[in-house]
């Protein structure tokens, strides 16, 4: 017999961005098995392609977010092949390490383009259908960085600021419908992201990984990494209907870390 506490989100469509590893992975598992249908999109073909096929009849959309007319496409297919879109999660991202002089206009562009205009065009483009939805829901995955910004971290974090805001700002704006917005801020999260980070400040300060690792470790109180797992629960939780009084939120996942 099947658990009626593990469909609550029966019938519904969620598009999920950077849904091939990490968090986006995490994320796309727990809304599978609470019963919706699920559209991974992402800038690499292979990992969406296998978690699709994984999570069985999900879809796969290769397309680069941080370009308007590919983010579009996507919420197109996606929505000629699984129906309207009733949820989006606007999880891609990408994070450089380095000093702010060091930032180039290309370095720059290229994270803004995915941390905030990327969710500007996927929310742009889905929004038709979420209007139309029953109980729409938008959650972006922001970051501590943009409740207190990082050193070495200038471009993200101004990114992920702008990413709060925007959440902020959306949600205002649609009060009135059944829309929510909301954003989830992680702390550091043991991912492959994080990981790339420890190796950059690893080769850059001759310290060992173990040490780099136990740094990012210390912003946390309880004194670990973040769980992919832990994001995940907390966007289910968002996308539910009894939660929809919860909006323009920019909720962290930090262990207790001072913003």
């Amino acid at each position: 017999m099947n658990d009626p506490a593990m469909n609550r989100l029966e019938g519904r469509h969620a598009l999920v961005t950077g849904g091939g590893s990490g968090i986006g992975a995490a994320i796309a598992r727990r809304l599978a098995a609470e019963g919706a249908s699920l559209t991974l999109v992402g800038r690499r073909g292979e990992p969406i392609a296998a978690l699709a096929a994984e999570l069985g009849g999900s879809g796969a959309i290769q397309a680069d977010v941080s370009d308007p007319a590919q983010a579009q496409a996507a919420v197109e297919r996606a929505r000629a092949e699984r129906g309207p879109v009733t949820i989006l999660v606007n999880n891609a991202g990408s994070a450089d390490s380095m000093k702010f002089e060091e930032i180039g206009p290309e370095s720059w562009r290229r994270t803004i383009g995915v941390n905030l205009d990327g969710l500007f065009h996927m929310s742009h483009a889905a929004l038709p259908d979420l209007r139309a939805a029953t109980a729409g829901r938008i959650v972006t995955i922001a970051s501590t960085a943009g409740l207190k910004g990082y050193a070495y971290a200038v471009a993200y974090s101004a990114a992920k600021h702008g990413a709060i805001g925007f959440t902020r700002a959306l949600a205002l704006e649609l009060a009135r419908t059944g829309i929510t917005v909301n954003a989830v801020c992680p702390g550091f999260t043991d991912t492959d992201l994080v990981a790339r980070s420890i190796d950059t400040i690893a080769s850059r300060t001759g310290r060992s990984a173990q040490a780099a690792r136990a740094d990012l470790e210390r912003f946390n109180p309880q004194g670990r990494l973040v769980t992919p797992d832990e994001v995940a629960d907390a966007v289910l939780w968002l996308c539910l209907p009894e939660s929809r009084s919860v909006t323009g939120q920019a909720i962290a996942v930090a262990g207790g870390e001072v913003m």
